[in-house]
């Protein structure tokens, strides 16, 4: 980020979720859900300039952070970045708990978006503003967000009878393994890719289960599905400039705990019409010019050429058959049908139709 957006936005950018992990903390106080302060760790397996490059950057920009050996973890490592006094916190009890008091109204599909008005199959809804809070943004009109954006899955085995590696641990490398207790499970998390490409998935997490902690027993596992950007920052804010009601949170890059409450403070002091500090961070309509987007585009392309390949109903591309998850994958933007054609991740608002 230093290099790419420079020290002062940066910094904002790590103030803003800063101030989002003190408001949770606040917050948990009060509601049963887990929350625990622990340190977090970034490591490296094999290339120690890497620590040294980001307790640098940090340093620049004044935030403290340190170097250290890491002793928990069956293998070894040249070291990591540690930030103290962070956190994590069961997500869902957090919710229920917030949620208690909201009416909430599902399954109703958006058929059209008007200038201020969303017309359903059982009527039209009319606001003031609206925000845009759909994982992947469903609005294709505005925004560009199907070239801007692109999906990750992720996978996470819980163990039983594993160690305790007293923090939270992610690797350097995009292709890397995370560690974190929960209660009396480690959770291993890795396997990852993009949608509609091969991955290491669970087989991955499994060998490595297998070899490290032989004696742990599995006793569940999932997946999940990220929203990745051009430059690793989440679009928070107006949802495009010709839309001034329109407002959208997307694009969380696997930090989504704190995303989320930097996206609630935003979107609120901009409907307010309140400045906020770190708006300009987060626009949504910041330059597009990134490595990332040439990519996306190739992607894209390459898909949109393949025949003879069932087609996302959303764009067109071609679909790739997920063997072990049993659905079919779009590499292009990420939507996901199960093997009967039911849709299980948008941007695609329809089923895949199955002859």
């Amino acid at each position: 980020l230093v290099k790419d957006i420079g020290i002062e936005k940066t910094l904002m950018y790590l103030q803003a979720n800063q101030e989002a992990l003190q408001t949770y903390e606040e917050l948990c106080q009060n509601i049963e859900c887990n929350f625990e302060t622990k340190p977090s760790y970034v490591y490296s397996l094999d290339d120690p300039w890497k620590i040294v490059q980001e307790l640098g950057a940090l340093d620049d920009i004044g935030f403290e952070a340190h170097f250290r050996k890491i002793k928990e973890l069956p293998f070894k490592t040249v070291g990591a970045v540690c930030f103290e006094q962070q956190a994590q916190f069961h997500p869902l009890k957090f919710i229920t708990s917030i949620v208690r008091d909201l009416n909430i109204y599902e399954h109703t599909f958006v058929k059209e978006l008007k200038e201020n008005k969303a017309v359903t199959n059982q009527g039209n809804i009319t606001f003031q503003k609206i925000i845009f809070v759909t994982h992947f943004p469903m609005d294709n009109k505005h925004g560009m967000y199907f070239m801007k954006m692109y999906q990750h899955r992720s996978y996470v085995i819980a163990l039983k009878g594993a160690a305790d590696v007293k923090g939270m641990y992610i690797d350097e490398r995009d292709k890397g393994l995370s560690f974190r207790n929960y209660g009396e499970y480690l959770l291993l998390g890795g396997g990852s890719h993009r949608t509609g490409k091969k991955g290491g998935n669970w087989s991955e997490l499994r060998e490595f289960a297998n070899k490290y902690y032989p004696k742990a027993k599995e006793i569940a596992f999932w997946a999940t599905q990220d929203c990745m950007t051009l430059d690793q920052i989440p679009y928070i804010g107006q949802y495009s400039k010709s839309r001034k009601d329109y407002y959208v949170a997307a694009g969380f890059n696997k930090w989504g705990m704190t995303s989320s409450m930097v996206a609630a403070k935003i979107l609120t002091d901009l409907i307010m019409e309140k400045e906020n500090p770190y708006a300009e961070v987060f626009n949504p309509s910041r330059s597009m010019i990134k490595p990332q987007l040439f990519v996306n585009i190739g992607e894209s392309t390459m898909n949109l050429l393949k025949f003879g390949k069932k087609r996302c109903p959303h764009l067109g591309c071609a679909l790739e058959w997920n063997e072990v998850e049993r659905s079919w994958d779009c590499p292009c933007h990420g939507s996901r049908f199960d093997e009967g054609g039911g849709v299980i991740d948008n941007p695609a608002t329809g089923d895949l139709e199955i002859k």
